[in-house]
């Protein structure tokens, strides 16, 4: 029995759990995968008060990491299965054990969303720019989205690649005014305005990308057995496990202020909570706000 368990060891679940433990709550932080949450995977991390100089989302993810178990917070690295959010106290069932809290912090994110397009499985596709990129050095590669996210990994990559060509389907990139001025100053990153990337051919890696073009439908294909496919095309919330909850059109769950959901008791944090704005800044307010407020409760 735990006075709170957080689902999700971001930004959003390690906030949650250092105020809850700051409050004298016995805390349990459940993570599928690594500290961090996506921001572990990113090149760099930008724009957050207090990082140091050339943060990395490794580097980042680390010192949450270290912060987190220095204030006495147990990590347990599984994955949540089930949940019965609606009782006293709450249930939560990973793949290795059955777990019980007075409260519950939902701070596990989402993942990448797919494209959902013939190939998309073959070697060289969806990968990670700080893990894959070093592998491309002086190759061809190719950055599918215009977002913050995508542009700034596809400026990571230009030092590297040969040649980045970023895939975005509006007219233009869709990224901050900061990003847009390093990209178009960039001169071995390319563009390519209202397009998409709709099918992958090769026998078992890329070989070969068409591309369509959204205006014209005119499609184009470019045989390149030597490049590489990095995809930032947004997330999908990980809320699957929580039937119970209130979720908006998107799938990401609805609370308050306080970060409350539709279930006493029960918090969301970060980026699976609905919301118009997800930074690791706001991840980190919201796991503060929640943290506080479930502790207050029990």
């Amino acid at each position: 029995m735990y006075d709170m368990i957080v689902i999700g060891g971001g930004p959003a679940g390690v906030a949650a759990a250092i105020y809850g433990k700051s409050r004298g709550k016995n805390i349990l932080v459940l993570e599928k995968n690594k500290v961090g949450g996506l921001i572990g995977s990113v090149s760099t991390v930008t724009h957050y008060p207090g990082i140091v100089e050339e943060e990395t989302g490794a580097t980042f993810a680390a010192r949450l990491k270290k912060q987190a178990e220095s204030s006495g917070i147990p990590f347990q690295y599984e994955e949540v299965t089930q949940v019965d959010l609606e009782k006293s106290p709450k249930t939560i069932q990973t793949n290795k054990n059955t777990y019980e809290a007075k409260a519950v912090v939902i701070a596990n994110g989402g993942s990448g969303r797919m494209l959902g397009i013939p190939g998309e499985t073959l070697k060289g596709m969806r990968l990670n720019a700080p893990r894959d990129g070093e592998a491309y050095k002086g190759k061809n590669v190719y950055v599918i989205g215009g977002a913050d996210g995508a542009v700034k990994e596809a400026l990571y990559l230009s030092k590297l690649a040969k040649e980045v060509m970023l895939v975005c389907v509006e007219d233009e990139l869709a990224c901050i005014p900061e990003f847009k001025e390093k990209a178009l100053h960039t001169p071995n990153l390319k563009i390519m305005p209202h397009s998409s990337l709709v099918e992958v051919l090769g026998d078992g890696k890329v070989e070969e990308l068409v591309f369509q073009d959204n205006q014209t439908n005119e499609k184009t294909h470019v045989k390149d057995d030597q490049a590489g496919v990095f995809v930032y095309a947004g997330i999908v919330p990980n809320t699957n496990v929580f039937p119970q909850l209130d979720k908006d059109e998107a799938g990401y769950i609805v609370t308050d202020e306080q970060m409350e959901t539709s279930i006493p008791n029960v918090f969301a944090a970060g980026d699976i909570r609905s919301k118009k704005i997800r930074q690791v800044a706001t991840a980190a307010a919201d796991g503060a706000i929640a943290g506080i407020q479930a502790a207050s409760r029990i």
